[in-house]
């Protein structure tokens, strides 16, 4: 069996303009029926911030995001976090993390 994995899509580097609209996305691979899907941003320098989180598959819980700006969507395979009104202050590192339910 494959081990799980998750990691940021093509295109990772994202530029923008202050105001708009930024979705970041991760794909990941797991056999597991119970997945959760987790954002964290990390300033230079200093320890990675939690976002959010979101369920895929069989849950469908979402937790409540750092900031209402922050929004995210789930697939089978894949997950997104958009950003709405984008400043300055969201240059950052941006993590997706995987986390698995029992089979």
């Amino acid at each position: 069996m494959a081990a799980d994995q998750i990691g940021p899509n093509k295109g990772a580097n994202v530029i923008s303009t202050e105001g708009e609209s930024v979705t970041l996305s991760c794909s990941y691979d797991t056999s597991s029926r119970y997945v959760a899907l987790y954002w964290y941003r990390q300033y230079l320098n200093r320890e990675p911030q939690y976002l959010m989180w979101k369920d895929a598959r069989e849950w469908s819980d979402t937790g409540s995001p750092a900031e209402p700006r922050f929004q995210s969507t789930t697939s089978e395979t894949s997950t997104e976090l958009t950003i709405t009104g984008v400043t300055l202050s969201d240059s950052a590192l941006y993590y997706c993390a995987l986390r698995v339910g029992a089979q």
